[in-house]
């Protein structure tokens, strides 16, 4: 018989402000809640930096699941369950004539400001972030703002499935600077492959990109999950209080 609810939460914009860490008052929050629910995060970074962003060098032992790059790196009380590798998926053939195209769109970028790491290659996806992921907190503010207007993201997304249109590469736009590339099907739907729906009684999704391209829109929307679109961690809490508090 299913039992309680399983909690699912992306972490940029839904569980901390993005990239910053989480605040004491929210990690309060999810404890008290753990009580009540299982909880899983659901990140787009890698693992050390999920650990770094909710301040737990530990943090897979102390959620029930903990699902980094999307799912594609997954734990379930502390021990790895699985891993996938977009290299042995793809192979080098494919992946570098992309990348060099990608790096050559962005040296032809003019923007408020470059710094370093402009392609990081994850386990489960790549990841490609124009301004580069060196950035200090006051550009990457700036780049998001400079985004907003130009749709830097949207246009370079628009330029790679035009160059590549058979790759079997899908994109979503996460955070603030930067977006995703994965084999089709390897969203953050991805996770639901580690986790006994049978169990729960509700699966709950909380993201803040819950729109059409952001990176929380598959799992959102997915018909075994019950979505919910925040804009802020305070209204992650907001919306928890109502649900298992009030």
């Amino acid at each position: 018989m299913a039992g309680k609810d399983l909690c699912l939460f992306d972490i940029d914009g839904t569980l901390t402000l993005s990239r910053q860490p989480i605040d004491p008052k929210m990690l309060i929050f999810l404890f008290e809640l753990q009580k009540r629910v299982d909880i899983g995060l659901v990140g787009g970074s890698d693992l050390e930096k999920i650990q770094e962003q909710m301040g737990d060098r530990n943090v897979e032992k102390a959620y029930q699941y903990v699902f980094a790059q999307n799912g594609l790196v997954a734990y379930k009380d502390g021990k790895l369950i699985g891993e996938e590798s977009i290299l042995e998926h793809m192979g080098e053939e494919k992946l570098q004539p992309f990348i060099n195209f990608c790096l050559e769109y962005m040296s032809k970028l003019r923007l408020p400001a470059k710094r370093g790491n402009f392609v990081e290659f994850r386990s489960g996806l790549i990841n490609i972030c124009p301004v580069g992921r060196s950035c200090s907190q006051k550009e990457r503010e700036e780049f998001a703002a400079y985004d907003e207007v130009h749709k830097i993201r949207e246009k370079f997304i628009e330029a790679i499935q035009k160059k590549f249109p058979d790759l079997g590469l899908f994109y979503t736009i996460g955070g603030q600077i930067s977006f995703d590339c994965f084999p089709t099907g390897w969203d953050k739907t991805f996770c639901l492959k580690h986790i006994d729906r049978d169990a729960y009684q509700n699966i709950h999704f909380f993201g803040d990109k819950t729109f059409p391209g952001g990176n929380d829109f598959e799992l959102f929307s997915h018909e075994a999950v019950i979505g919910h679109t925040v804009t802020s961690p305070e209204d992650t809490m907001e919306q928890l209080n109502k649900m298992y508090f009030s």
